[in-house]
């Protein structure tokens, strides 16, 4: 290699050999993105996140907003935290061999499994093929932390904390699912409580096992742009119900509010991609490593609102051809709060990160603002006019970040 250029990339290859041996890959290694490999796992969480939509479009277009929120986020923190693990091993050891991709597969079809028992655990709560599908997806990756603590030696003390941490809480989520079929877990609180508290638990491991100086060697560009891509999945679940929009619009005769309704919500979900691409996450992330749970953490939220918002979408898009037990005030809100939510959060999640953000506070959190009392103040002009408010304060705030980003020496 001659002086000055860069080194070749990294073990990952067209053709998988039979086995690499799976060593920490450089965190500053030119050139890295998604593999064809991420790409596949991805295409499985979009059946899982349509599934979970679907189910929470139902509830809220029943009016049954109350019972379908709770599964939604139990759900969609199993399907967020097992998608944000493979992600951020990956970063670190993808070997891309045989080995490496079978175990994918496994997690691929514990992917599967979870989605299939997406309703059943909104119907009635029956949340045993959702623990069998976490229970499988687990299983592949603590093989996979194992395999690393066999061969990367220097950081064999983290990939085994790994192992074990994951491994004990996945003991704890299948002691929570006895319970609940011996009838000891009842209620409306105990279970949620006993959820929440697992959940912190998953959240501790990560810090636990990182708590020493051989920490994971994790791709900030790749973190982000696999967090980017992720993004595009749901708002594709936007896509998916405004698309049905257009359809219905142009099978009733291109009827005036289902038109007005999906044009909203096209500009709607295109202003928030817009919002989200404009932050520099990899390099926020490159510069502040030691941030990174901030910002992961807090994608939980960013990735809920918009699966929520799918559902948002497809309620309004409902209600507009006469199809919702709930009323305008109801499908307004399915669209503002989880709109509200993200631009509130998009800001929090990437402030730790990002020290001068092209959307000042101001005008994210401002928007939000704006975004959450539409649906009071538009209630008698319909669904329609409260969409098309929101996707014009979306847009409003797109332009004003766009404004800001051609103006440097303005302040933050």
């Amino acid at each position: 290699m001659q002086p000055g250029t860069l080194p070749e990339p990294g073990p990952v290859r067209s053709r998988p050999s039979l086995r690499i041996r799976m060593t920490a890959r450089a965190a500053d290694e030119p050139h890295r993105a998604s593999t064809p490999l991420e790409l596949l796992f991805d295409l499985t969480f979009v059946v899982a996140v349509a599934g979970l939509v679907t189910q929470l479009a139902h509830g809220l277009a029943q009016g049954h907003a109350a019972e379908a929120v709770t599964p939604f986020l139990q759900v969609f923190f199993a399907i967020w935290w097992a998608w944000m693990n493979f992600t951020w091993f990956a970063s670190s050891y993808d070997t891309d061999d045989v080995p490496y991709r079978l175990l994918t597969l496994l997690q691929m079809g514990g992917v599967l499994i979870l989605a299939a028992g997406v309703p059943p655990a909104f119907a009635t709560g029956d949340y045993r093929a959702v623990t069998l599908g976490y229970l499988v997806m687990r299983v592949g990756l603590v093989a996979q932390w194992l395999r690393a603590a066999r061969e990367d030696p220097d950081r064999r003390g983290t990939t085994i904390r790994y192992a074990v941490g994951i491994s004990a809480v996945e003991v704890l989520w299948l002691v929570r699912q006895l319970l609940a079929e011996l009838g000891v877990l009842s209620g409306a609180t105990v279970p949620v409580v006993v959820f929440v508290a697992l959940a912190g638990a998953e959240l501790a491991v990560p810090a636990w096992a990182e708590r020493n100086n051989w920490r994971t060697s994790w791709h900030p560009h790749h973190i982000a742009e696999r967090y980017a891509l992720f993004t595009i999945i749901l708002l594709g679940e936007s896509v998916l119900a405004v698309s049905t929009g257009f359809a219905d619009a142009v099978g009733a005769g291109l009827h005036g509010s289902l038109v007005v309704v999906a044009g909203s919500g096209l500009v709607l979900l295109f202003a928030l991609w817009w919002l989200y691409d404009m932050e520099p996450s990899g390099d926020g992330l490159s510069d502040r490593r030691e941030r990174a749970y901030l910002w992961g953490y807090g994608h939980y939220g960013i990735f809920a609102a918009l699966a929520a918002l799918g559902a948002g979408l497809e309620v309004a898009v409902r209600q507009t051809g006469g199809h919702n037990a709930v009323g305008t005030l109801g499908t307004g809100y399915a669209v503002a709060a989880p709109t509200a939510a993200f631009l509130a959060l998009l800001w929090l999640s990437h402030a730790p990160i990002v020290p001068r953000s092209q959307a000042r506070p101001s005008v994210l959190l401002g928007a939000a603002a704006l975004v959450l009392p539409a649906p009071i103040a538009l209630a008698r002009a319909g669904v329609g006019a409260i969409l098309a408010v929101i996707a014009l304060i979306a847009a409003a705030a797109v332009a004003a970040a766009v404004w800001r980003s051609s103006s440097p020496d303005m302040d933050t």
